[in-house]
């Protein structure tokens, strides 16, 4: 049993919200501090993506025993429905019975904050943090950053703040510390698919919906509740763009020439468009995570990712999960548990950040790609055959829990052997040969 300590986490999101149950159960006192009001109590905005929960997330998860609750909430969704111009194709996830979770954000964090209080931690909404003092350990808290602040003193504080996290943001004025954020040319937009009258989904409820176009792409994932949350991809400016449709007519003609199965179930295309933010994606990278043994980053406040691999929330957790596993081997050795969780984690999160950028292309034009899709299926067929030589990347990342930082070496290695294969004369006639298997086979014991 570790010594108790006064802890602050900033931030109440999914990642503070479940860090703060795990310090709370190791027998510390916590504080959670958020700037905004509780989530609980406010209509939540329209600037959500879905998130799907996969087996690092779920791990997390299942170590408190808090997997069983959420899994109440969330939709199984096995495979990816791909919309192109003129058919739909389906392209299963994983092996049989392997699935991602749908979960609806505003639904999951307001769960996640009654698990934590109901756990004891103590929230503290409104509650705007301006300032750490890092050798203090201590929050300086405040209405305005002009203004009067507080300072509140902790043994420890989490910056569990996000993105643009202010705990990061005095961390970066120290020399030595490496920072980076590169935001994409695409943006995003929440648009809504409602139930059926009798509450059913209009679209197939297991499945992640893609409508690639290339440069941009329609996404929707379903809820509980029978309706889809679909996010929107496009580029901010230039053609086909966010600039681009400004009235009502420009985004009803662009939305028939280019998504003409949605026109039946999206009946709210020009309110939803108009009315909800067009909101920016970013890809963020920082070094060191922590200060002595006071202050440690964690989820996005340390590597914010783009959502194309619906990682973002599954790294946060797994960052809690070695972190929980480093707390349990070394006690109150503080110095020790933040210098081996960022030297761990960093290498992983920097692979996942990589494998999320690329997926976007996956996605907006690979998934519209026979030679794409064929790549898919000899794949999934090869690794049927010989499952301890081939776990396909998607697998490897979503299904598993190995290290971020290897499957996207492995998953750089088979994709150089695919692209020898699908290479191959009359590959789409003989695919499934015992020629082309053993090929593969070749091609691996090369490595």
């Amino acid at each position: 049993m570790q010594n108790p300590l006064n802890i602050a986490v900033v931030g109440s999101g999914l990642v503070g919200s479940l860090l703060a149950i795990y310090l709370k159960k190791a027998g510390h006192t916590v504080h959670v501090y958020d700037r905004s009001p509780d989530i609980r109590k406010i209509q939540f905005s329209g600037r959500s993506i879905n998130l799907v929960m996969s087996n690092r997330g779920w791990k997390a998860l299942e170590d408190i025993g808090l997997d069983d609750e959420i899994r109440k909430i969330g939709i199984p969704v096995e495979k990816r429905a791909i919309h192109t111009q003129d058919k739909l194709a389906y392209q299963n996830y994983g092996k049989e019975g392997e699935a991602i979770f749908s979960l609806s954000r505003g639904l999951l964090n307001r769960k996640m904050i009654d698990l934590a209080e109901e756990a004891g931690v103590e929230f503290f909404f409104d509650h705007k943090v301006w300032d750490v003092t890092l050798p203090e350990a201590s929050l300086h808290i405040g209405e305005t950053e002009r203004g009067e602040w507080e300072e509140v003193k902790y043994d420890k504080v989490f910056g569990a703040d996000g993105a643009f996290s202010r705990v990061r943001h005095r961390m970066q004025r120290q020399s030595m510390f490496n920072y980076s954020q590169e935001f994409l040319r695409i943006g995003y937009k929440e648009l809504n698919i409602p139930a059926n009258a009798d509450g059913s989904h209009k679209l197939d409820k297991h499945s992640l919906h893609i409508w690639p176009r290339g440069e941009y792409m329609l996404m929707g994932l379903p809820n509980l509740d029978g309706s889809f949350t679909c996010t929107l991809f496009m580029p901010h400016e230039g053609e086909n763009s966010f600039a681009d449709l400004k009235d009502k007519e420009t985004l009803v003609a662009f939305f028939a020439e280019h998504f003409p199965d949605t026109k039946e179930v999206i009946p709210n295309l020009v309110e939803d468009f108009f009315k909800n933010p067009t909101s920016y994606l970013v890809t963020m990278k920082c070094f060191p995570w922590t200060f002595e043994d006071k202050v440690a980053l964690i989820g996005d406040a340390c590597h914010a990712i783009v959502p194309f691999y619906g990682h973002g929330m599954n790294a946060g957790f797994e960052d809690i999960t070695v972190l929980h596993n480093l707390i349990e081997k070394y006690g109150d050795d503080w110095t020790t548990i933040f210098s081996e969780y960022e030297n761990s984690r960093k290498p992983n999160t920097d692979a996942i950040a990589e494998l999320s950028y690329r997926n976007f292309m996956e996605m907006s034009s690979k998934t519209a790609d026979e030679k794409f899709l064929l790549q898919k299926k000899i794949e999934k067929w090869f690794s049927e055959k010989h499952p301890d030589k081939w776990l396909p990347l998607y697998s490897r990342v979503t299904f598993s829990l190995d290290p971020y930082s290897e499957a996207l070496e492995v998953g750089d290695f088979q994709n150089k052997i695919m692209e020898e294969i699908v290479a191959l004369d009359n590959i789409e006639e003989n695919w499934e040969s015992n020629e082309v298997e053993q090929k593969i086979l070749e091609l691996l014991s090369k490595k």
